[in-house]
């Protein structure tokens, strides 16, 4: 019987622990540049974009013909003019599914080149930091804990009390 229990509450801990796991992975978003016409001529990236957020650690994905388009990141000024001759990074990798990692806060340049760019094919972002959760009011009674604290939380007091049963 006391085995048991122990087994019990270590399933419990692992379960917990990877519940906290998955609720530090679920902030990041993954984001289909074009949504359903993925990158190709004729759309308007900007148009697109302008009612997104990018945040820390969402991931871009581009989809595309690999035969014709790429994806390249470029300045400012390159981005304007549609300049591909010397890109930050190229990351095509041949197969038209490609992911870019915002993992830096700061703006983001993406044009097609091979003249694709002259299509539409650009793309600016500006990636910022996760905004913090709402901050309680100042003259509230009770206090409150946010949602990624209660969770866990919550689950490990559960954990605690289960070892006694």
């Amino acid at each position: 019987m006391e085995e048991e229990k122990k087994r019990g509450s270590l399933l419990l801990a692992v379960v917990v622990l990877a519940l906290m796991t998955l609720m530090m992975v679920a902030s990041a978003t993954k984001i289909t540049v074009g949504g359903n016409q993925g990158w190709s001529p004729n759309v308007n990236y900007t148009l697109w974009a302008q009612d997104k957020h990018f945040y820390y650690d969402d991931w871009l994905f581009f989809v595309y013909d690999r035969n014709q388009q790429n994806v390249l990141e470029v300045n400012k000024t390159d981005y304007e003019s549609c300049n591909s001759d010397h890109p930050l990074h190229n990351y095509t990798t041949g197969a038209g599914r490609d992911v870019v990692h915002l993992n830096v806060t700061r703006d983001y340049y993406f044009i097609s080149g091979k003249g694709f760019c002259y299509s539409g094919m650009k793309l600016g972002i500006h990636v910022e930091k996760i905004p913090p959760p709402p901050a309680l009011e100042a003259n509230s009674s009770s206090a409150t804990i946010s949602p990624p604290v209660a969770a866990p939380a919550a689950l490990a007091v559960a954990a605690f009390i289960a070892g006694f049963f």
